[in-house]
């Protein structure tokens, strides 16, 4: 079974090296490991460029955004399975895309497989400062704003081919709108890794402050009308509460 794993970059100098490194430590031997950088102006492609053919493909262009960047990777993948790792995360231990690959081996039925996620500072990798679990995550809940960690996320090919392209239509909600189309309106069967995979540096977009906040649940809420799903941003703001609760717990045996 061979795993394609997608970087998407712009200007990741200070970070990229981390993500690079935990994906060519994984144990698993069948990865294809794809980066696409969006024109980077800084050190990012010399960083890149270090480990020549380790890295199956590369691309440096301009794009239209990470969503863009994305859809380009899906494009030049030929793996069974896709994941997607940004230039800012990196895989929790050496053997995720072997415990991934075993998930789908015995789950033969599933079109994706998810785990889960910490948040670190940025400052210190191993200060763990949220738990995001996909634990207690169904399908129905998208309508209210959840959903599983995107960057614990493992999609097979043929989904992506299924469900199409990440849409351009959001700023930072098009991980959101592709579950929507996988899980909801597709129905593809799931399967879930109790186990965190991904270390994630806080304040990404989608986590850095009230103003992102408010336009991440405006595109959900438009996520799900698009695709002919009920939904209003008093049922996504629901979830607020449970965010809160979910904020202050830890994963149990995964913190370094």
């Amino acid at each position: 079974m061979k795993i394609s794993i997608i970087t998407v970059s712009y200007n990741s100098a200070s970070t990229i090296r981390d993500t690079i490194e935990s994906v060519l430590s994984q144990r698993y031997e069948n990865i294809e490991y794809i980066v696409v950088d969006g024109a980077s102006s800084d050190t990012t492609m010399a960083i890149v460029n270090e480990y020549g053919s380790k890295i199956a493909k590369v691309v440096s262009e301009p794009d239209k955004g990470i969503y863009d960047a994305m859809n380009k990777g899906i494009s030049l993948a030929t793996g069974d399975i896709i994941g997607i790792l940004n230039s800012d995360d990196f895989f929790e231990t050496d053997d995720v895309v072997g415990s991934v690959a075993s998930c789908f081996a015995s789950s033969p039925e599933s079109q994706l497989v998810f785990g889960d996620i910490v948040f670190v500072d940025p400052n210190d990798l191993n200060a763990v400062t949220r738990f995001y679990s996909a634990g207690h995550f169904r399908s129905w809940k998208l309508r209210f704003g959840w959903m599983p960690p995107h960057p614990a996320t493992f999609i097979r090919a043929e989904a992506y081919k299924l469900a199409g392209p990440y849409s351009m239509l959001y700023r930072i909600s098009a991980d959101y709108e592709m579950f929507v189309r996988l899980l909801v309106v597709h129905k593809l069967p799931f399967a879930r890794l109790d186990q965190v995979l991904v270390r994630m540096r806080a304040g990404g977009v989608s986590t850095s402050g009230v103003r992102s906040s408010l336009r991440l649940n405006r595109e959900i809420v438009q996520a799900c009308r698009r695709n002919g799903i009920y939904t209003n941003l008093v049922m996504v703001l629901s979830k607020l509460p449970f965010k809160l609760v979910e904020y202050f717990k830890r994963p149990k045996g995964n913190s370094q």
